[in-house]
């Protein structure tokens, strides 16, 4: 059975920029957004019948990607954990491996949550809806994604508070906050080495926060020191950290925890068999230097 006609035009626009089994992908993807038209649908030539408004439409998002937009952001949104995460440029686009980080901490069943470097709040609301009984915060120096993750929240009707927080500065905590007893610590901090830009596609360079995702290469693990001081201050002894790392530097990562005071720290792979993640658990209650 050959595809309609409509379908074909969005299809080879997209080959101009991403590989023809992405392209048809892409393409079935925008015709069930927008016009709520099934693979089934399309195949029976459905999608030759949508109004010229709809076509126009389509064909309008299809020239924002194919010129590097990324689709999640003409669409504006993507699903994460089973949720529907609107994202925009300001945040950065949760990836699959994220995703592997959370379902990992099922085995926490933690009470109160804390999520550095929260972006689009994925993490922080994913863990919510894992544990409704939980307390879930998540921290970000930047106004314009705390107000992404705060939609997101309103949007999912999911309790969390999202707190302006300079991560990098443990040396002040927030206005009015005394240590907590929190059990599970967790981040997806940035982790790309400037050096390693010229590895990476085009649509992330071009469009995704820089801030969210680079460090200087001379100090890769920048947030994890941080983090690991933050540990001291929030987690109560037994409390847990689960972060997302550079799969470069994920055994460093795991040796400077060890340093600062934290045991059973241990590297997990991700979905593609990279060394993804770090978890750990604070045993000290010394002050990290």
């Amino acid at each position: 059975m050959q595809y309609t006609n409509i379908f074909h035009t969005l299809k080879k626009e997209l080959q101009s920029s991403y590989s023809q089994r992405e392209a048809e992908t892409i393409a079935f993807w925008l015709l069930e957004d927008v016009a709520g038209l099934t693979r089934s649908d399309v195949l029976m030539g459905r999608a030759d019948l949508l109004s010229d408004e709809l076509i126009g439409r389509l064909q309008q998002m299809v020239r924002r990607i194919a010129q590097g937009e990324p689709v999640q952001y003409v669409l504006g949104y993507t699903d994460f954990c089973n949720l529907r995460i609107g994202v925009a440029p300001g945040v950065l686009i949760p990836r699959p491996e994220t995703a592997d980080m959370v379902e990992m901490c099922r085995q926490f069943a933690p009470t109160h949550i804390y999520d550095l470097c929260t972006g689009s709040g994925c993490i922080a609301l994913a863990l919510k809806k894992m544990f409704p009984k939980a307390t879930v915060e998540g921290w970000d120096i930047s106004d314009k994604a705390l107000d992404i993750a705060r939609q997101n929240a309103e949007d999912l009707e999911l309790d969390v508070t999202f707190r302006h927080v300079d991560v990098l500065d443990g040396s002040s905590p927030p206005v009015g906050m005394s240590r907590r007893g929190i059990g599970l610590l967790i981040s997806n901090p940035p982790y790309v080495c400037d050096s390693e830009r010229a590895e990476m596609e085009r649509n992330v360079l071009e469009h995704e926060p820089a801030e969210a995702l680079f460090v200087p290469d001379d100090d890769p693990l920048l947030f994890y020191r941080a983090i690991a001081t933050w540990g001291h201050y929030l987690l109560s002894d037994g409390g847990h950290v689960m972060v997302e790392t550079n799969r470069r530097y994920a055994h460093d990562v795991a040796d400077l925890f060890r340093s600062k005071g934290y045991d059973e720290a241990e590297v997990l792979k991700d979905c593609f068999s990279n060394d993804r993640m770090v978890q750990c658990q604070k045993i000290s209650t010394a002050v990290v230097q």
